[in-house]
């Protein structure tokens, strides 16, 4: 098993979407997981299903837009592993919390949303898991999920794709920074992925990906895994890319 015997946090929806088979799949591997959600019957029904399977789980409920709820999630995962080894952040979004108009129709309001749920609360949670891991003296991998739009255009969506591009710039960071300390930080990128917020995907959009359809929450859990596990353990201030090959498709593709 790719973690067996590690020690995660999975902050930011951990209890449904991709989070849910983030866990799902960490608890496979062979991690003990602190699931995080805002819901927390959405958390403890995560954690139920990991435990069901033989692994380890607990759940945590807070809001990754405060600083406080963040930090005590983390101390919670601390406390109930004993301990923190990897760390996944999840959440983001854009068309799921502000609607989806031209940059210069967009709310400051809107835009200050965007930045809460989208990096703002991945900055303060890898500080404060930069914290735990040095304190520990014994490294730790930190995985965000993020997107493609961090570096192709998002016509309609230019506050997610300058966040995203901000969980790139500070996986880089913490690789310079931090390096000497064992710790590492890798991005997921993912494209168009199947969950409950992105249905029914339209045709015209399914024939813009090469692979010819949506990716699946379970595919990029595979990928967070990877950049968790000691399998990546030269790999950092890296971007997987999970897009069916929308990246790399020319104008004559």
């Amino acid at each position: 098993m790719q973690l067996s015997g590690k020690r995660a946090l999975v902050i930011g929806g951990g209890g449904a979407g991709i989070g849910r088979a983030v866990t799902n799949l960490f608890g496979a591997e062979g991690a003990a997981v602190v699931i995080a959600d805002l819901d927390p019957a959405r958390a403890a029904e995560a954690a139920d299903q990991v435990r069901a399977s033989g692994g380890t789980a607990y759940p945590v409920s807070g809001d990754v837009r405060s600083l406080a709820d963040l930090e005590a999630m983390v101390t919670a995962a601390v406390e109930s592993l004993g301990g923190l080894d990897i760390l996944v952040t999840v959440v983001g979004g854009q068309v799921a919390f502000v609607p989806a108009v031209k940059l210069h129709e967009m709310a400051d309001e809107d835009w200050d949303t965007i930045y809460e749920v989208n990096l703002r609360y991945v900055a303060r949670a890898v500080r404060t898991a930069l914290r735990v891991f040095l304190e520990q003296g014994t490294g730790g991998s930190i995985v965000s999920v993020g997107s493609v739009t961090g570096f192709m255009a998002a016509p309609e969506q230019a506050a997610y794709g300058v966040m995203k591009a901000g969980i790139l710039s500070l996986a880089r960071t913490v690789a310079a920074e931090y390096a000497a300390n064992g710790i590492r930080m890798n991005v997921a990128a993912a494209g168009a992925i199947a969950t409950a917020v992105n249905t029914a995907p339209t045709d015209e959009w399914v024939d813009e990906i090469p692979l010819g359809r949506y990716g699946r929450s379970e595919e990029v859990a595979a990928a967070v895994v990877h950049l968790a596990s000691d399998a990546s353990a030269y790999t950092t201030g890296q971007q997987l890319v999970l897009d069916g090959g929308v990246s790399v498709r020319g104008p004559f593709g």
